[in-house]
């Protein structure tokens, strides 16, 4: 009975409204002095998954946010101080995202996003003390094997050895054995990415690669061997492969800035040029 009630003062209302507002081809679910709450508004927002009874619970709860929202609303906009400040502020909000938006549009039309490798080189060697390492990063390899895996003393052999002939036989060896192998003698990855695959816990880890690049450890369960084959330390240069794709991002905002600045000068000239402005 109460959802026959419900549905049928639904229903009346949705007639009383229909002639004296355009919905634009929306469902009216909740009406409030002018605004509206749309059923296809609240399917939207409708976390999906939800039992039937979880789905009227959000609905309801959902539907009584609406309308306290909107009480609340209308009783500030009576009650606020009129003295033009809100408006001042909804224009220049409004003034703002037009230009971001245009900016972004205009920037996106006239920019390329190429940056040559020279451009990049020439960044990095004039800016290196930007590009220090603040935790040490490594090239090498990791290998992760059950305790029971077979053959481990081939391993051990393989993993210290970065000839081709070694890295080979690793690979199609982690095929079949290893639960976990992470080839990185091409780049350079920070020391925790590896480090939190392993069972190692050192108070100084700039001091333990300085003297370990042939690691070995086992727990209850597992090999672990990694091959450092270079290491960069906290402090020292970053490498020009790591901080490539920064340098990259940074010279790009840089003519991003550079093309707005210019542009907004040109704008300047062009409208002193053309007597626009009229200074008093």
């Amino acid at each position: 009975m109460r959802a026959i009630c419900i549905g049928l003062f639904l229903l009346l209302a949705f007639v009383a409204c229909k002639e004296e507002y355009d919905h634009r081809g929306k469902t009216p679910l909740v009406g409030l002095k002018g605004n509206f709450l749309y059923v296809e508004d609240l399917q939207f927002v409708l976390p999906a998954g939800l039992s039937q009874k979880d789905s009227v619970m959000f609905a309801e709860r959902y539907i009584q946010e609406w309308i306290e929202n909107v009480l609340l609303y209308e009783k500030a906009e009576r009650n606020i101080q009129k003295d033009g400040t809100i408006e001042a502020l909804v224009e220049n909000y409004r003034k703002s995202l037009i230009v971001h938006a245009y900016q972004q549009a205009l920037v996106e039309q006239s920019l390329s996003e190429e940056v040559t490798e020279q451009e990049l080189r020439d960044y990095y060697d004039r800016n290196q003390a930007l590009f220090k390492v603040d935790s040490p990063l490594i090239k090498g390899l990791f290998i992760k094997v059950p305790l029971k895996a077979p053959d481990v003393n081939n391993v051990r052999r393989w993993y210290r050895n970065e000839s081709n002939e070694a890295i080979e036989n690793l690979e199609k060896y982690s095929l079949r054995n290893a639960v976990k192998y992470e080839y990185f003698y091409d780049k350079w990855i920070p020391v925790s990415e590896i480090l939190n695959l392993m069972p190692l816990h050192v108070p100084d880890i700039d001091k333990y690669l300085e003297k370990n690049q042939h690691i070995e450890l086992k727990d209850s369960a597992f090999y672990y061997f990694l091959n450092v084959s270079e290491y960069r330390l906290s402090g020292a240069q970053e490498p020009f492969e790591y901080a490539e794709k920064q340098i990259k991002n940074m010279l790009l905002n840089i003519k991003r800035i550079n093309f707005m600045k210019q542009m907004k000068t040109d704008l300047y000239q062009q409208a002193i040029k053309n007597d626009e402005v009229k200074f008093y």
